[in-house]
């Protein structure tokens, strides 16, 4: 074809021009010609432009965007820490003795460099005279009899912590390191003594265990203290610092001692307030967890049991009192009072047996005193129903397993102390508001059902016609009756007697 008619098929839109270029992120709806084309009608109207692509959302970072987010921000952070880093180390060596002062002869004939484990490091002038008076580990490694006049490079590498070498370094010129102690941090101070024990600082030493002695320390610090001089082997110079934390060689015998003249003092306290909240006291420490520290002393088994019985004692004492009383003896408030007191205490040492799990023998114990029983029965509701709350406890740790006792131990828990319960419930959960009435109905609901379905039925039909007479002011335990019901006329389980299919033959062979 000729120059002309291809000129004239390019500007109707049948060839393309090769010198025009598009971006193909924007539709066209419009074709400019070079200027040296004149308008041409075309022989087709163009197509319509496509329609606009959707909104781009932004898509969901991929693993490798998120991990290399992650390593700039730990990259940000960790320049701001050298940066802060570097802040703190020129406010030490700006306040420090070597720096052009004439008292030491002028600049350090030791340059000293302090490199940390990721790379950043402070270098000193520093004086050898003073590391070699100083330390017993500079004097070793520079001689205390080389030629004077002569320049030391020195190089300490993977340090721990800088700030604290270089700071630890400023306090080898201090002749006064006590002072300089003072107002510091026990985390600072540890520091310290950790390269002043490294480079053999003697005088350093002394002093940062002159000020762990004298200052007070936190839990968080005290278990630092003990961890950091055990691992530095001091010896016999750590002595007086552990102190405060360590005793003699003790026995359990010994700890028995005091744990059984602790909760004495809090039994017989006269004071109603102090009492209360040295029993909050006792209870909480007695039950901190305490897995970490197998050499712990505990108050033993015997130790609160000797304090049941004497509990016991104290309270068949006065109920035997009270009931024989007559006019012109003591003053029954304060009789009925000490009943009060009494059985609160039991409680108390019952709550500790049983967080420790220890209170099946006190069941049997409790189950067994008939006598305290009938006595109890003697007595104004008003003033008994304190002693109830503990047959209430145990039921509540039976039903929640946390006492195991054979069912003979259960049951004759409930023939002597479940009729008390029943008279005293009403009083119980109107007079005290620490009685949680559900939880009691739920604790002695599930002792009932664990026994045999016999001694149910004999529990439930009693409480039943109770319950129809007294209505709240008996224990509502619908929900065992419920179960127990389905238990005697729905299910009806029936053991049998033998449901196994196995066959054993024995044979005798001749020897």
């Amino acid at each position: 074809m000729t120059t002309k008619e291809v000129s004239t098929m390019i500007r109707q839109g049948f060839i393309s021009d090769t010198s025009l270029s598009f971006s193909p992120s924007r539709p066209l709806s419009r074709v400019s010609l070079s200027p040296s084309s004149s308008p041409c009608k075309p022989l087709s109207p163009p197509p319509l432009p496509p329609p606009p692509p959707p909104p781009l959302t932004r898509p969901s970072p991929t693993l490798f965007e998120m991990m290399n987010e992650e390593q700039q921000r730990e990259s940000r952070n960790s320049d701001e820490s050298r940066r802060k880093l570097q802040d703190r180390v020129s406010r030490v060596l700006a306040e420090a003795p070597f720096r052009n002062n004439p008292n030491w002869g002028g600049f350090g004939d030791v340059k000293l460099t302090v490199v940390s484990r990721d790379g950043f490091s402070v270098t000193m002038d520093v004086h050898r005279a003073v590391l070699v008076d100083r330390s017993r580990f500079f004097a070793e490694k520079l001689g205390r009899d080389r030629e004077r006049g002569v320049s030391h490079s020195v190089e300490i590498c993977d340090c721990d912590d800088v700030e604290v070498y270089v700071e630890t370094l400023v306090l080898m010129y201090s002749e006064d390191l006590r002072r300089k102690l003072m107002g510091e941090e026990v985390s600072k101070v540890l520091g310290l003594l950790k390269v002043s024990a490294a480079i053999m600082f003697d005088a350093g030493i002394a002093s940062c265990l002159e000020y762990l002695e004298a200052v007070p320390w936190s839990e968080d610090e005290e278990e630092k203290v003990v961890s950091l001089l055990s691992q530095l082997q001091l010896h016999d110079s750590v002595t007086e610092v552990l102190k405060r934390v360590s005793t003699e060689p003790s026995t359990s015998t010994r700890a028995d001692d005091i744990f059984l003249r602790l909760l004495t003092g809090v039994l017989q306290a006269k004071d109603d307030k102090a009492r209360r909240e040295m029993k909050t006291l006792i209870s909480r420490l007695l039950r901190e967890d305490t897995s970490n520290h197998s050499n712990r002393l505990d108050v033993s088994k015997e130790t609160l049991y000797h304090l049941c019985h004497r509990c016991l004692s104290s309270l068949i004492l006065c109920l035997s009192e009270a009931t024989c009383m007559d006019e012109g003896r003591r003053d029954r408030g304060v009789l009925m009072g000490e009943i009060a007191r009494e059985a609160d205490n039991m409680q108390w040492i019952v709550d500790i047996l049983i967080n420790k799990k220890l209170g099946d023998e006190f069941v049997k114990l409790w189950a067994d005193q008939k006598e305290l029983a009938i006595l109890h029965s003697k007595i104004p509701t008003m003033y008994r129903h304190e002693i109830s709350r503990i047959t209430a406890q145990l039921c509540i740790a039976i039903g929640r397993g946390h006492i195991l006792v054979p069912k003979d131990a259960r049951f004759s828990l409930l023939s002597t102390w479940l009729e008390a319960l029943y008279e005293d419930f009403g009083w119980m959960k109107r007079a005290s508001r620490s009685v949680d009435k559900k939880l009691v109905e739920d604790g002695l609901s599930q002792t009932i059902l664990t026994l045999p379905l016999q001694q149910q039925q004999a529990i439930l039909l009693n409480w039943f016609d109770r319950f129809l007479n007294k209505g709240d002011d008996c224990p509502n335990i619908q929900k065992a009756f419920e179960v127990w019901w389905r238990r005697a006329f729905i299910r009806q389980y029936v053991a049998d007697q033998d449901n196994s299919q196995l066959q054993i033959t024995i044979c005798d062979y001749p020897s």
